[in-house]
């Protein structure tokens, strides 16, 4: 997150916002601590994915799409692993 450029509180913001549209996107129902968390984690994985392909995303914008990206993977996995 601090390679991002943003702050923990930021971080958390934009957390939840990513994993608020993951939810919306995906249609699933969560509540707002598990949208924060989808969107931080999502945004580690996502980002550590991308990186294996040499894509970097900084800034706000970049830490929004890359926890959009990876909320919804890990919203994809967790349904796979239900079933």
């Amino acid at each position: 997150m601090e390679s991002a450029g943003i702050g923990w509180i930021a971080a958390i913001i934009i957390g939840g916002i990513a994993g608020w549209l993951a939810e919306q996107f995906m249609k699933s129902n969560m509540g707002i601590l598990m949208n924060v968390i989808l969107g931080i984690v999502g945004a580690i994985i996502a980002n550590a994915i991308l990186g294996i392909f040499g894509i970097v995303l900084g800034g706000w914008i970049g830490y929004l799409i890359a926890g959009f990206i990876g909320a919804c993977i890990l919203i994809a996995v967790a349904r796979m692993i239900r079933r």
